[in-house]
């Protein structure tokens, strides 16, 4: 499930990383979407195929 999860996050959510954004001054909905994608991602990695 995480894995689906994280490549509709892919598709969909912003890549605030090539967008270079400043971690410092990035907005709380910035920082909420940072949050999910991290989170999806380290359970994806975990899932076992």
């Amino acid at each position: 499930m995480f894995r689906f999860l994280a490549r509709l996050n892919k598709l969909l959510l912003p890549s605030f990383t090539k967008q270079g954004l400043d971690l410092a001054k990035a907005a709380k909905w910035q920082m909420a979407i940072i949050g999910w994608r991290y989170y999806v991602t380290t359970r994806a990695l975990d899932e076992t195929p």
